[in-house]
């Protein structure tokens, strides 16, 4: 039950690293440091004060990179391939202990790495969208929308994991069937 529930974290930061890809580094840190996040042996450098010191640093430069018209469009190609390894990464550290290794990266991989990706995938469509629709400001709206969602779910995915995970799940599923009809009329 335990490792479930580690997995249910990871799943909530990995579909978070979708969105923004260094907000739920810095929020798992920050919770591990103060006590309410436990962290693989090997990952609990994330909750050092330079690393929390260094995301703070970095979640900045990304949050003010996706404000800049244009540069947002090409930071979501590179963001694609980075989100599934943070996914990975992260759920990776809020699963090990007592588990073998390889259990652990491959659900780390399978779970965490495939959530954030297609929340990548999905966020960087909604950008074009917006940019083909607005313009600009239309990808002001969207940076923002991600980034509050980010910070959401990466706070409910270390405060109440299982809740994070059936709101992905109808999320996803809620995607995939519309993409299917509109897949199947066309």
């Amino acid at each position: 039950m335990d490792l479930l529930l580690h997995v249910a974290i990871g799943i909530g930061l990995s579909a978070a690293a979708g969105f923004r890809i260094l907000v739920p580094f810095l929020i798992a840190g920050i919770a591990a440091q103060q006590g309410y996040l436990a962290l693989s042996p090997g990952m609990a450098w994330m909750a050092s004060t330079p690393a929390i010191i260094a995301f703070v640093v970095a979640t900045v430069l990304e949050v003010l990179i996706y404000f800049v018209p244009i540069v947002d469009n090409v930071m979501d190609a590179v963001e694609l391939p980075a989100a599934a390894i943070a996914g990975t990464v992260l759920t990776a550290a809020v699963t090990g202990g007592d588990i073998n290794p390889f259990l652990q990266w491959s659900l780390a991989l399978i779970a965490g790495g495939s959530v954030a990706s297609g929340t990548q995938a999905f966020t960087g469509l909604a950008r074009l969208a917006s940019t083909a629709a607005a313009g600009p400001v239309g990808n002001i709206a969207v940076s923002t929308t991600e980034l509050v969602s980010s910070t959401i779910l990466s706070v409910l995915a270390i405060a109440v994991p299982i809740l994070v995970v059936l709101v992905v799940g109808v999320l996803m599923y809620l995607l995939f069937r519309r993409r299917r009809r509109k897949w199947r009329s066309s």
